[in-house]
C-alpha cells in the first residue's frame, strides 16, 4: 500500500460514517460534522482536511453511480480501488432511491414551482478508471431508475403538479384542468406520461424521466417515446427530473433530440429463427 493510501479500516470507518450522515441528511435530521470529523481524526489518525477530501472521493463515486450524495462534501475524483471495492459491498449507499410514502393527492398547495434550467451540455464523459468503470456497468443507473416504479411515479406526479400551478397561475384554469396524467389515466404506450398545455392553448406531451442523481444522470428512451418525439416534434418534449431526493430541479428539452444526448441502442428484439 503506498505510503499516503488509506487502509482498508480507515476505509471502512470513513464509509461508516458516510453512509449514517447521509442518511441523516436525507430524512432531515441534524447531524455535527466537526464531531463526526473528529472521531474519524481519532479512529483514522487522518487530518481533518484529509478526511473532508476523501468524503468527497465517496461523494464523487455516488455521483458517477447517480446516487445522492452528502451535502458539504461536493465530489472531488479520486477513485482509490479500496474505496470503489467498500462503497460497492454496501447495499445500503447502493440502494435506489425512492419516496418514503406513497403519493398524495393532488392539490396545489403541495406544488411549489420547479426550477428548469437548460439541458448539460454536451461533450465526452469522462474517462473512469476500469474498477469503477465496472461497477458502473454492475449499477446500471438507468436501468435502476427504469425498474424504480414508485420513483417514476413520483417524478410524474410532480411534473403534473408542476403543470397545473403554472397553468393555474398563467391564468388558464381552464386548461389547468384539462391536464391528464396519461401513464396512470389510460396507461403506458402513448410515448409520452403528461397531456399539458402552454398558456396559449397548445399542447405539450411530456414523457418525464426521474433520478435521485444530477442533471447529466443516464437514462433509457424507448422505441416508441422516439417515434412519437420524431413524430409529434411541435408538441412532444423531454422532461428530466433530476436530485429527486433533495430538492428537485429539471430540464427541458424538444426535439430534435441529438446533439443534446447521445442515443446509444440498449435493447434488441429477439425470437426464435426459421
Amino acid at each position: 500500500m503506498a505510503r499516503d493510501e488509506w487502509s482498508a479500516d480507515q476505509i471502512a470507518a470513513l464509509l461508516d460514517s458516510y453512509e449514517q450522515m447521509l442518511s441523516d441528511d436525507l430524512a432531515g435530521r441534524r447531524f455535527n460534522k466537526a464531531e463526526r470529523n473528529r472521531a474519524l481524526q481519532a479512529h483514522t489518525g487522518r487530518t481533518r482536511t484529509s478526511i473532508e477530501f476523501k468524503l468527497c472521493n465517496v461523494s464523487a463515486v455516488l455521483a458517477e453511480l447517480s446516487l445522492p450524495w452528502l451535502r458539504g462534501y461536493a465530489p472531488r475524483a479520486n477513485y482509490q480501488r479500496a474505496l470503489v471495492a467498500e462503497v460497492a459491498s454496501r447495499p445500503g449507499l447502493l440502494a435506489p432511491w425512492a419516496p418514503a410514502a406513497p403519493t398524495a393527492g393532488i392539490g396545489l398547495a403541495e406544488a411549489p414551482g420547479l426550477w428548469i434550467g437548460p439541458p448539460p451540455a454536451p461533450g465526452p464523459a469522462a474517462p473512469r478508471p476500469e474498477h469503477l468503470e465496472r461497477l458502473v456497468r454492475k449499477v446500471d443507473p438507468a436501468a435502476r431508475d427504469a425498474r424504480n416504479r414508485a420513483l417514476g411515479r413520483w417524478g410524474e406526479e410532480r411534473v403534473l403538479r408542476h403543470e397545473i400551478d403554472g397553468l393555474t397561475r398563467a391564468g388558464r384554469p381552464d386548461l389547468a384542468r384539462k391536464v391528464l396524467w396519461v401513464s396512470e389515466e389510460l396507461g403506458d404506450g402513448a410515448g409520452y406520461d403528461i397531456l399539458s398545455f402552454t398558456p396559449a392553448g397548445a399542447e405539450r406531451l411530456l414523457e418525464v424521466k426521474t433520478t435521485a442523481g444530477g442533471p447529466a444522470s443516464p437514462f433509457f428512451l424507448t422505441a416508441n417515446e422516439l417515434e412519437v418525439a420524431r413524430e409529434r416534434t411541435a408538441h412532444w418534449r423531454l422532461f428530466r427530473l433530476h436530485d429527486a431526493a433533495r430538492r428537485p430541479g429539471a430540464w427541458e428539452l424538444a426535439p430534435p433530440l441529438e446533439p443534446a444526448l447521445a442515443l446509444t441502442p440498449q435493447l434488441w428484439r429477439a425470437r426464435p429463427a426459421g
